[in-house]
Formats: structure tokens, C-alpha cells, sequence
């Protein structure tokens, strides 16, 4: 056998030939998940997905770092999110009313959210911020979280930016009580807010200028407990640059979504450290 690998390698058609293979076997079974997606899902924007096991681990241990927690209590908070019937059984009555649901499937996959809603879990924030709501799974998982956490006596406000003033459906029923979406530019909603933010989240105009701007507009207010999620930060390094000039730590976290052709967003992580 090695002699004939010898061989191959010696001949360079063949050693190229060889070489192809050996790469396009990295990408076979996405090119099979594409044709399966393509007939399965309905989904042509926001993809969602659901996390190997191996990478809720990993996000765990993230997020157990970042706000100085155990591991076990970010698992039990990711698990929680993952068991909560009421809320999917929301976010699907709320997909069957919308004029949308002809572009959304009828199953319930929260991804990169898990890590959002265990950090909301974790740091009891009283103010969250999201900038881009779209349909809202982030909103209502958000809100989920911060009635988790009213149970247990630490009250919270979710507010979500969105130019689009049809955006954030699934935030319905319970959930809303808790959070409201102010429709407009994000910057311009940003710079009327005065009260201290806790927990933000970039996930608005994915351009990278208009990303820094929304923090250079919330940076008077946070504080040295606050987190900054940013959702783009697997395609600009603007929230990194942002920790480096605010000297505050970053980190970044990579999706591997379970069985599904998209590689993975990921979540960039700004904070001070001893939350």
C-alpha cells in the first residue's frame, strides 16, 4: 500500500487527482445537506439550526468563564431554554398567525440563542438591549429568560431596535409583557436611551461601520458589569476593536451547527471580567 501511495505522489496527474479527493471529502456531506435542506426547510434567510452537543459544551464552558460561574449552572440554564414546551409552543402558534410562515419551518431551533439566554440567565440583567429583531426568536428567548429570572426575584426589561416595523412576531403572549420593540434606525433609538444597559446584543445592519457606531453610541452606558454579544463577529472584528480600545476582555465563540449545510455564526463576547 505505501508503495503505491509512493507511487501516486510520484506521478503528478495522479497526486492531484489524489489531492482533490482528499479535500472534497471535507465537503461531501455538505453538498448532501444542502439537497436534504433544500427540500425540507422552507428557511431563505436567518437559518436556524440546532447545535451538536459537543459545541453546547464548548459554549458552556464559554459562557462559565466569562461570568465566573460552574459549569453545571450554565448547563442547567441551557437545558432549561431547551425543555421550555410553552415557549416553543408560542414561537409555533406565533409562526402559524404570521403572514410569514409560508418562509419558516415548523420546528423550533434556537442555535447561537442558548448561549444569549444563559447569559441572561446568569448575569440577572435588569436592562437587555437587542439591536435587530427580525421575526424575534432572539426577543422571545431573551424574554424567557428574564421571566425565569422575575421568579426568582430579579426583575428585567428587554428592549429590541428594528427598522422594520412588521419585525419581532414571535414576541407574543407572556413574553411581551416583558419586553417591547422600538421600530426605527437602531443608532437614533440608541441615543434616546438613558438608563444603563446590562446585557447588548449586535444584530442589526450587519455593515461594519454601522455595528461600531451602535457601540460608540451605547458606550456611556455600561458599566464595568455589562456583556456585549455581538452577532457579526464571525464577518468584522469591530466589537474586538472595541474591547481594545475600552480595555475590556474579548472572546469569540464558533457555531457548529448540527446536520446542516451552513458553516455557523458565532458569538464575539466584550466584557470587564468578575461580573
Amino acid at each position: 500500500m505505501r508503495k503505491i501511495l509512493r507511487l501516486l505522489k510520484n506521478i503528478y496527474v495522479l497526486n492531484f487527482l489524489r489531492r482533490l479527493y482528499l479535500a472534497s471529502k471535507y465537503f461531501n456531506r455538505k453538498y448532501f445537506q444542502i439537497i436534504k435542506w433544500g427540500f425540507s426547510s422552507k428557511e431563505d434567510t436567518n437559518f436556524t439550526y440546532h447545535l451538536t452537543q459537543d459545541n453546547i459544551k464548548y459554549l458552556a464552558h464559554t459562557i462559565a468563564v466569562v461570568t465566573n460561574m460552574d459549569y453545571s449552572e450554565i448547563i442547567k440554564y441551557i437545558e432549561e431554554l431547551q425543555s421550555d414546551e410553552i415557549l416553543k409552543e408560542t414561537i409555533l402558534t406565533a409562526i402559524d398567525n404570521s403572514t410569514e410562515k409560508k418562509f419558516a419551518d415548523k420546528e423550533v431551533r434556537f442555535g447561537r440563542r442558548i448561549g444569549w439566554y444563559a447569559f441572561a440567565r446568569a448575569i440577572k440583567p435588569k436592562i437587555i438591549i437587542e439591536t435587530g429583531v427580525d421575526k424575534g426568536l432572539g426577543s422571545v428567548v431573551l424574554c424567557a429568560a428574564l421571566l425565569r429570572n422575575k421568579k426568582e426575584g430579579f426583575k428585567g426589561k428587554y428592549y429590541g431596535t428594528d427598522i422594520n416595523p412588521k419585525a419581532g412576531y414571535f414576541l407574543s403572549g407572556k413574553y411581551k409583557k416583558t419586553g417591547e420593540i422600538l421600530y426605527g434606525d437602531s443608532i437614533k433609538s440608541l441615543s434616546k436611551f438613558s438608563e444603563k444597559i446590562d446585557l447588548f446584543i449586535n444584530d442589526s445592519d450587519h455593515s461594519s461601520e454601522y455595528e461600531y457606531q451602535e457601540y460608540l453610541t451605547i458606550k456611556p452606558l455600561i458599566t464595568d458589569n455589562s456583556i456585549i454579544l455581538g452577532d457579526n463577529s464571525h464577518c468584522t472584528s469591530k466589537l474586538a476593536d472595541f474591547s481594545h480600545e475600552t480595555d475590556r476582555n474579548f472572546i469569540y465563540f464558533q457555531e457548529t451547527p448540527l446536520n446542516h449545510w451552513y458553516p455557523g455564526a458565532g458569538i464575539g463576547i466584550s466584557y470587564k471580567g468578575n461580573t
